[in-house]
């Protein structure tokens, strides 16, 4: 019987392990998720397309944003079962980024114990990039919990021999992965990093082969995806050229895992030889040096596409918490078993100020729905409306209610007939016609202090028609947007 007791409260403590992570890392995604009823032009795309047909999003996905059709695919059955709102929209990263939580704690239970492994699991929800997209209505938190699930599953496929056990699990190895990159094919340089751990825990030919399988299999059928959104890559032209100062935050990054992953030295290995440096120190800094090394041919640096390397800092970060724990424990054992509550909780409260920010409007570029209240206020009906550059029509996409009367002059095809996220404007004579027509013209765009010249012409034209026939009579910056209201002279 006392055996019996002993083993219902190992169990228990084993799944307290990573339960508590995900209870932690929910918390701290629910906290704020509505971040004053704010939404940034990002999610506002993930919004509107969510809210199209899936036909018309199908036709959509040929034209531009093919690399999110997945993603947005999902959101469009969720929008459609839970209506469309802030909390649905989110609410998935949210879950996503618990459930990495809780494969980041069980691996580190794993392979470190699990002092190491609630550490881990802990940290993931802190990091202040995590914090960032936790909340965040785009796939990147999905990628990162389908990278952990990979990852957990090639660590407890390590040392285990082929069999009916093992090709199950390669099986599930594989299309993770494959899932992961239909949501983002950047994903997919979490396989160099794999492949740099089976190399530093000298795995054998049969386990290098199944991976090799497993992860050839899901490269294959990410190909085409691959393949066909890179004639869409003018979709991100727009990010800058690598330079130095875009390298010193990854620097920090490799410094903090590279410093953690020599504490792993105190911590007992796994069984089959495989330690927590030798899966979190590739997976945070292969990743990371991978996307650097692809924006030295084209500009991609973004931290967001590599948001699920953020597990293997974790990691490094439980395997430092949990050898400190070891060391002391013998001759400090309260200090050991408060070690891991009191990092958790002195780092939460110096993190404070960040947290707060990320979960503030002003911590996005532009509030799109702000700017639809605004509007609101100062229109009256049969005003016209224009949105410079075209792509700040996302607004009146997300609320439409705000913009009921207003009339759309430069618009010559709607974006759902146009297949394209913000529709296709006339010609820029069509436009200036259009303009000498109206009395009175609201114009959305940026506010002053995050505002980029456009070149194109259709937005030389409105700004030279208004200048020269129209006067401001009103003038609106709020988060991020500007409405300005003109009358004719």
């Amino acid at each position: 019987m006392p055996s019996d007791i002993s083993h219902i409260r190992t169990d228990r403590r084993r799944h307290l392990i990573w339960l508590v992570p995900v209870l932690w890392t929910l918390a701290l995604g629910l906290w704020g998720l509505s971040r004053q009823h704010s939404l940034w032009r990002d999610e506002a795309a993930t919004w509107q397309v969510a809210g199209r047909p899936a036909g018309e999003i199908w036709r959509m996905l040929g034209n531009v944003d093919a690399v999110h059709g997945l993603y947005y695919l999902l959101m469009h059955a969720l929008f459609e079962v839970f209506g469309a709102g802030t909390t649905t929209l989110r609410l998935p990263s949210v879950l996503a980024v618990a459930a990495a939580a809780a494969c980041v704690a069980l691996i580190g239970r794993r392979l470190a114990g699990p002092r190491a492994g609630l550490g881990a699991g802990l940290a993931l929800g802190l990091l202040p990039a995590v914090q960032f997209y936790l909340q965040e209505g785009r796939p990147y938190a999905l990628v990162a919990a389908g990278v952990a699930v990979a990852t957990l599953l090639l660590v407890s496929l390590r040392g285990l021999p082929a069999g009916r056990r093992a090709w199950p699990r390669w099986t599930a190895y594989g299309i993770t992965v494959l899932v992961c990159a239909l949501l983002n094919w950047l994903s997919l340089l979490v396989l160099p990093a794999h492949a740099a751990t089976l190399w530093w825990s000298r795995a054998g030919r049969g386990a290098l082969g199944r991976w090799l399988l497993a992860s050839g299999a899901a490269v294959a059928g990410a190909l085409p995806l691959v393949l066909f959104s890179r004639g869409q890559s003018d979709q991100v032209s727009w990010i800058p050229p690598l330079t130095w100062h875009m390298l010193i935050g990854p620097g920090i990054l490799l410094a903090i895992g590279a410093l953690c992953a020599r504490g792993d030295r105190w911590n007992r290995p796994a069984p089959g030889g495989l330690s927590l440096a030798a899966v979190g120190l590739p997976l945070l800094a292969v990743p990371q040096l991978g996307l650097i090394g692809l924006s030295l041919v084209q500009p991609l640096f973004l931290d967001r596409y590599v948001l699920f390397s953020m597990a293997g800092l974790a990691l490094l970060v439980g395997a430092a918490l949990g050898a400190a724990g070891r060391v002391a424990a013998p001759r400090f054992p309260r200090v050991a078993a408060l070690l891991v509550p009191g990092v958790v909780g002195v780092s939460a409260l110096a993190l404070l100020p960040v947290e707060l920010g990320k979960r503030a409007p002003a911590s996005r570029v532009d509030d799109v729905l702000a700017v639809a209240g605004e509007v609101a206020r100062l229109k009256h009906d049969g005003d016209a409306v224009l949105f410079v550059p075209a792509a700040r029509r996302d607004t009146a996409l997300v609320s439409p209610r705000a913009f009921a009367g207003l009339a759309d002059v430069a618009l010559a095809r709607t974006p759902v007939a146009s297949a394209t996220l913000k529709g296709e404007e006339a010609d820029p004579a069509r436009i200036r016609s259009a303009l000498l027509g109206q009395r009175r013209v609201l114009l959305v765009t940026d506010a002053a202090r995050v505002a980029k010249p456009s070149g194109a012409a259709r937005d030389q034209t409105k700004a030279a028609v208004l200048a020269e026939h129209f006067r401001v009579v009103e003038d609106a910056q709020v988060r991020g947007r500007r409405v300005t209201v003109y009358e004719r002279r």
